[in-house]
């Protein structure tokens, strides 16, 4: 392992983090370094946008959902493939778990990684109190070190030069600023950005993002900041197990919230994925022996789904002989009905009982820890694993399957029984990160 690494990250979400990490990424990878990039904390969202700019995976980094010897198994993988690791930082950089179970906050990582923070700050309504927020940063912790910022959202050069000379009287080194520019800021939706995938002139925001990286950051200085990673170790011991020997992955724009360690852990463990398609009107292949469907769009394309016949059925004949798991909106349409935003109701595939509805809409956010009730695809009876809850969608109706896990919050609250187990069929709003 050679690879050096560095954590962008904010006072607060919405400050450009994302914006600054892509730039920077494209930037380097323009530069032909092997950079690779990682996301703090639970999202499926940016890291296809790393991946994007980077042409490498982008894992998740959680250190409340992921015991201690699973972190350092991805950011060993990571720095064996890269010069350089990059981790945005999620929401600000001290914000995670609260008590009694701390953890998840962006600030672990730095710590644990022995990484600098290079804190992006959104000067778009301050000047020169932007030092008291990177000074207050810079000392809050002993244990992490912010090496520089990043001003974001900067009106001209007088605003710059107010803010960045009050900061660098703290003796804070300033790596750039940016300009404000609407042309950069990158679309969204209900649960973050617009997928990448989506995205048809991606390739030309990423080299507008390169090009201004270029005119406006100190990329050397960026490079110079960045130390060696500690020796690690790979350990598979808190992987998730797969769930068949040949699994049928549904994949397309109603469905694309998976987390690259989850796959990466089932191939290692010796599994094969093949894609298909709901959209596409495709059943699981008949040559899988376990069907996942996971998060993702269904409510956006619920009309789609419900018409999509060949699916419904080779699903539901898949089920009678083999597992299937639906993991937040594959939940959805494992149930018996799904209301979209307008009101108006479409069957989905009846195998288990519960029906959703994205009309009577309430966010549901915040890490889960789950004990199984009973043998499923997410491993057997008894098993613990800690993931997360991201969504809008309630139930309208629970139905009458059995629950297939009872639930806990950080804050080790029980939260009750969850989620749906018929048959060979299960589903849960719960994202599955790692077994403890």
């Amino acid at each position: 392992m050679n690879a050096r690494g560095l954590l962008i990250a904010a006072p607060q979400s919405g400050a450009g983090k994302t914006t600054v990490t892509l730039a920077l990424l494209a930037a380097l990878a323009k530069r032909g370094v092997r950079v690779r990039a990682a996301k703090a904390g639970p999202d499926y969202v940016d890291p296809a946008f790393h991946a994007a700019a980077t042409g490498a995976p982008s894992d998740n980094l959680d250190s409340w959902a992921m015991p201690p010897a699973f972190l350092d198994s991805l950011v060993a993988r990571a720095a064996n493939a890269a010069e350089l690791l990059v981790i945005e930082g999620a929401m600000g950089l001290f914000d995670g778990a609260p008590l009694p179970r701390r953890g998840g906050a962006s600030a672990d990582l730095a710590a644990r990684f022995g990484v600098p923070v290079i804190l992006v700050l959104d000067v778009f309504a301050q000047a020169q109190s932007a030092a008291a927020v990177a000074r207050g940063f810079a000392t809050h912790d002993p244990a992490v070190r912010v090496a520089g910022v990043i001003l974001n959202r900067v009106a001209g050069e007088r605003h710059r030069t107010l803010a960045a000379d009050a900061i660098g009287a703290c003796g804070i080194e300033i790596f750039g600023a940016l300009p404000r520019d609407a042309a950069i800021v990158l679309p969204e939706r209900h649960l973050g950005l617009v997928q990448a995938a989506e995205q048809t002139d991606l390739s030309a925001r990423l080299a507008a993002l390169a090009d201004l990286a270029e005119r406006h950051l100190d990329i050397d200085a960026i490079l110079g900041a960045a130390p060696p990673l500690p020796a690690l170790r790979p350990n598979e011991a808190h992987a998730l197990r797969p769930p068949g020997q040949r699994i049928a992955l549904a994949n397309d724009a109603a469905f694309a919230f998976v987390y690259p360690h989850v796959l990466e852990g089932w191939r290692r463990a010796g599994a094969e994925i093949v894609h298909f398609s709901p959209l596409a009107d495709e059943p699981p292949p008949d040559a899988c022996d376990a069907c996942w469907l996971p998060g993702g769009y269904p409510e956006l394309h619920a009309a789609r789904l419900a018409a999509a016949e060949r699916f419904r059925t080779g699903l539901s004949r898949f089920a009678q002989t083999r597992r299937v798991h639906g993991e937040c909106g594959g939940y959805m349409v494992l149930g018996r009905t799904l209301e979209d935003a307008n009101g108006v109701t479409h069957a989905m595939t009846g195998l288990l009982g519960h029906a959703t509805s994205f009309a009577k809409r309430e966010m549901q956010l915040g890490y889960r820890e789950a004990r199984l009730l009973a043998q499923s695809a997410l491993g057997k009876a008894g098993d613990v694993l800690r993931g997360h809850e991201f969504h809008y969608a309630t139930l309208v109706a629970a139905g009458d399957d059995a629950p297939l896990a009872d639930l806990s919050d950080a804050q080790n609250r029980a939260l009750g029984p969850a989620g749906g187990q018929r048959g060979r069929v299960t589903g849960t709003f719960f994202h599955a990160i790692a077994r403890l």
